[in-house]
């Protein structure tokens, strides 16, 4: 789905199409997430956040539906269809920090590895629902605004929808520093320098939000870890690879990379007709001298219910806007009240793993970490 259609401005024929096709998978992906917090206990989906998630859906279910019994033939229909879908973007853009706050006031009521099976797979058909929507959205306005504006359109080139088709992992990662180090420089006032090697004139096709979402968290661990174990003045460095596929040689635990680094694509979105990942991969370790993860703490890191912030920063959270997290809604993230809830690794690897990537950590207590995140291109251009 992402590539099927071309490159903007798409033609009438193809822009239905994309219309037509987003339309027909959304209402059963939506009603799935529905049934699915239907089965959460009782006592949790009536908390008012969950509740209000759960409400959503079904309006946005109820929205789409008279939509799906009938197949966009015009542009004007095509134009209402995008406004709803536009409305319905909207109305969910702050679905993971609700869900979060409902799921830590109901804490006392399911195990944290219910709260973590539940959210992992919620959070991951979130992640392709959203996707699909935006995509189309996307595509529809570069398309209009071609068609209408050919010599003063600022849409680059080298996009298709929400994709960057030439995107450089090292500009995001330097993107990313500079905030981060903003917020560290607030906070404690100081921020580690960071060093880029490798192929860092890499680039490959993914989308550029998810990208500055995993960077910005693990930098945000490195740097915090870094400076509060009195390293700062140690580099954090970060090293750049690519390659034509996927390599699992970069982490000397065999059964670890089976446990964490396999695959976990959206099964819905596994043929052909939606997407085709490929082949070309990019690893980025990020390496700090931050005194690694405390053993007690390490077992917990992939768990959506564990965090390292007491009870005291959570409640604080919404008002503190010293960490990455709490500022990162302002570029589009919209994870502004997670900071702290413990959401940040789990949801950086189920981006992650979205199209076939994965997070890997070794971890050196008393010296450092070492996190290998790779992935792997959304699709193949023609």
């Amino acid at each position: 789905m992402l590539f099927r259609y071309g490159r903007p401005p798409l033609s009438e024929d193809a822009l239905l199409a994309s219309a037509n096709f987003t339309l027909s998978l959304l209402p059963a992906r939506l009603a799935s997430r529905i049934q699915a917090l239907q089965n959460l206990p009782f006592i949790v989906v009536s908390n008012p956040s969950v509740s209000k998630i759960y409400r959503n859906y079904l309006h946005s279910l109820s929205t789409l539906l008279p939509y799906h019994q009938r197949k966009i033939t015009t542009l004007e229909e095509e134009n209402q269809f995008g406004d709803v879908l536009a409305d319905l973007v909207q109305t969910h853009t702050n679905t993971i920090p609700v869900l979060a706050q409902g799921f830590l006031e109901s804490r006392k009521y399911v195990s944290p590895d219910y709260v973590t099976r539940f959210l992992d797979t919620h959070l991951r058909a979130r992640i392709g629902t959203r996707l699909m929507a935006e995509q189309h959205l996307a595509l529809r306005f570069t398309s209009q605004l071609d068609s209408e504006q050919p010599s003063n359109s600022t849409t680059p080139s080298n996009y298709i929808g929400v994709i960057d088709t030439t995107l450089k992992p090292a500009q995001i990662v330097r993107l990313c520093e500079d905030f981060v180090g903003e917020i560290c420089e607030l906070k404690y006032g100081v921020r580690p320098r960071l060093e880029i090697s490798g192929e860092t004139e890499a680039s490959f096709a993914h989308i550029p939000v998810h990208l500055e979402y995993i960077i910005t968290e693990l930098l945000k661990n490195a740097f915090r870890a870094t400076i509060e174990s009195g390293n700062e003045q140690e580099p954090i460095q970060v090293t750049i690879a690519a390659a034509p596929d996927m390599h699992k040689r970069h982490v000397q635990d065999v059964d670890y990379l089976e446990s964490h680094l396999k695959p976990k694509v959206d099964p819905s979105l596994t043929n052909d007709d939606i997407f085709n990942p490929s082949s070309q991969s990019i690893t980025i370790r990020i390496r700090d001298r931050g005194g690694g993860i405390p053993p007690e703490v390490f077992p917990n890191i992939w768990s959506y219910a564990f965090t390292t912030f007491s009870d005291m920063d959570v409640q604080s959270s919404e008002n503190n806007n010293l960490d990455a997290l709490n500022t990162f809604s302002n570029s589009g993230g919209n994870l502004s009240s997670i900071a702290g809830l413990g959401y940040g690794l789990p949801l950086s690897r189920a981006y992650a793993e979205f199209f076939g990537g994965g997070i890997a950590i070794q971890n050196m207590v008393g010296w450092g970490t070492d996190v290998y995140l790779t992935l792997r291109g959304v699709g193949k251009i023609d």
